[in-house]
């Protein structure tokens, strides 16, 4: 059939009539469900069932909770989820060229893809095209509620529900905070009409904008090659063509035309035309649906580094103007104070739930890591005034609950991230965690080992737990739990009984003996330190040692003897979330359902 496809615009209609969604990055196509039949149809009418097996199977192992429904038709997206506002696009085209079947149900396992439905075009074989937009939307959810699918927008779920939004400001806030591609626009009461002959549907992309050097003009397509330096060299990193004004185009035309060296098939200049740049991504070292958004006639080439461009492409908030970005602040990996910037901002989607409602207590490293550093948990008097702060005396905590926040603490040296692990309005812990400290980095595999111990008694206790590096030298075990389930005398007695019972078994490997020098090169199975506001490195954060590590979520797989600390820095992590998945995905949705009972009978035990 024919889709009903959203107008490319540049500025977000608002008022009552309209609703907005996110734009995911994706497959479009429709879901055709019958009983014990599945298929997935392309927006050009190709066949992409066999390429997806995880959704068609996830769809015929529940259709008896909706079977009254059916047959249906679903418009939706196809989509490799990186966060709820994100999707994968290099990771869906990728799974779209895969052909063999083996290959395919392996990538189904190892990144499944995820159906999210944004309409509903038929419902027990009936059209609903002639019903207003509000009204299949309407329709669309009770399916979901009385298929009882989990609605949230995460990887772990293949079914999903896109849903829509009347404050078009909050949603654009939370699409350029994810790095998402942007948001369609929607009018309440219109029709499923095919095509774009219409006005009802919008799109608009969030583009980064980058700065880059016109250096050659292609006569044949009009295309201009665009670059940027690195170091000395000019590197190419994309053509386009299209966005600015044609009377600005043709002036730059004519210039390259009549004061360029003709070469092959146009004409080339020395580098010293600059431009604004429209992208949507960099694949593979080339800007994504480039095109020429302004000449930028008050910039130098000079200015158009390699450098500037990373930091353009992670689209930082208008509030933090990034500072001294080539200071080096990790000198054994050349890794500076631009590359914290950027990781901070990639991650910063990930990393802040686990920021959220939480005092925070930074490790300032103005100057880098091998230079004068400092404890700070007191929000300093020249903080801007959008940073939350919580009173204290004379004083003020603070709280980083959101990208700009993180990114002024980041531009102003603060390299770690600690929080406590209650929040801000609640006494009572919201996770139990296991600090497990080796002697020294040379001893990881004492970590390890204590890890898949402790995993052992909580599968048996019947809990759900995460894990992840402290960036440092050792592993931390995390178990989240339901608001105010537990008390900090209660997670005490607990995380003290297990990690004797470890030591019990394993006196010359493990210990809980505080005292360094009592430990004998042991493993410190630190249960002390979960108590009422004392810290632990938040998920994600950068650490203050040589080789720019980071405190990374692992996936319980991963925790083997091949498993090293120094796998994990500011240069990768990024890459490996978006390429795998981040490990703590669905943390806070599995603390609020967590059962307890085999905790609550140790507590009457003890």
């Amino acid at each position: 059939m024919k889709l009903m496809h959203p107008i490319a615009n540049t500025h977000v209609q608002t008022g009552d009539e309209w609703a907005y969604e996110v734009k995911y990055d994706g497959f479009r196509c429709v879901l055709h469900w019958q009983t014990d039949r599945v298929r997935l149809v392309s927006r050009n009418d190709v066949d992409l069932t066999a390429k997806f097996p995880e959704v068609v199977d996830f769809c015929i192992n529940n259709q008896e909770s909706i079977k009254k429904l059916l047959p249906l038709q679903i418009d939706g997206e196809l989509v490799i989820l990186n966060n709820a506002f994100q999707a994968n696009f290099m990771a869906i085209q990728k799974r779209g060229r895969l052909n063999k079947q083996e290959t395919i149900n392996q990538a189904a396992i190892d990144r499944p893809a995820s159906f999210l439905a944004f309409d509903l075009l038929q419902q027990q074989g009936s059209s609903l095209t002639k019903k207003s937009y509000k009204e299949r939307k309407k329709q669309l959810k009770k399916l979901f509620k009385l298929g009882e699918f989990e609605e949230s927008l995460t990887r772990l779920n293949l079914f999903c529900f896109i849903p829509s939004y009347e404050d078009s400001d909050y949603l654009w806030k939370q699409v350029f905070d994810y790095k998402g591609e942007g948001i369609i626009v929607k009018r309440v009461n219109s029709l499923y009409n095919a095509g774009k002959q219409h006005g009802d549907w919008y799109k608009i992309k969030n583009w980064r904008r980058l700065s880059g050097i016109l250096t050659f003009f292609d006569t044949k397509n009009d295309y201009f090659t665009v670059n940027i330096y690195d170091n000395d060299q000019l590197i190419e990193i994309g053509k386009c063509k299209h966005g600015v004004n044609s009377s600005e185009l043709q002036t730059v035309k004519k210039l390259f035309t009549t004061k360029g060296e003709k070469s092959g098939v146009g004409y080339k200049l020395p580098p010293a035309i600059c431009a604004e740049i429209n992208t949507l991504d960099l694949i593979k070292g080339e800007v994504r649906e480039p095109s020429i958004n302004r000449i930028l006639v008050n910039t130098a080439a000079e200015e158009c580094t390699i450098d500037k461009f990373a930091v353009d492409m992670a689209m930082m908030p208008a509030d933090v103007e990034p500072s001294k970005t080539n200071k080096i602040f990790w000198p054994k990996k050349n890794v500076t104070k631009g590359d914290m910037l950027v990781y901070l901002r990639e991650i910063s989607p990930y990393m802040l739930p686990f920021l959220k409602d939480r005092i925070l207590t930074v490790i300032r490293c103005p100057d880098g890591v091998t230079e004068q550093s400092f404890y700070q948990k007191h929000l300093p008097d020249y903080a801007p005034s959008f940073i939350t702060k919580i009173p204290t005396g004379d004083e003020y905590f603070f709280i980083c609950d959101e990208l700009k926040s993180l990114m002024w603490f980041a531009n102003h040296g603060a390299i770690e991230y600690h929080t406590p692990f209650q929040t801000v309005e609640n006494p009572n812990p919201t996770e139990i965690v296991f600090d497990l400290d080796p002697p020294d980095r040379e001893r990881f595999s004492l970590a390890t080992s204590a890890a898949k111990l402790l995993k052992q008694i909580l599968d048996e206790l019947n809990l759900v737990s995460f894990v992840k590096t402290s960036g440092n030298k050792g592993l931390q075990v995390h178990i989240p739990i339901p608001k105010d389930s537990l008390s900090y005398d209660e997670t005490g007695v607990i995380t003290q009984a297990i990690a004797l019972t470890i030591e019990k078994e394993y006196p010359t490997m493990y210990t809980t003996e505080r005292l360094k020098k009592n430990r004998n090169e042991r493993l410190y199975l630190d249960y002390v330190q979960h108590g009422k506001d004392k810290t632990i490195v938040t998920a994600y954060s950068p650490r203050k040692t040589p080789n720019a590590t980071v405190a990374a979520p692992l996936f319980w797989e991963e925790v083997n003897d091949e498993l090293s600390p120094d796998l994990f820095t500011i240069k990768n992590v990024v890459e490996r979330v978006q390429t795998y998945g981040c490990p703590f995905t669905g943390y806070f949705e599995q603390g609020e359902k967590q059962v307890l009972e085999s905790l609550y009978k140790l507590l009457e035990m003890e």
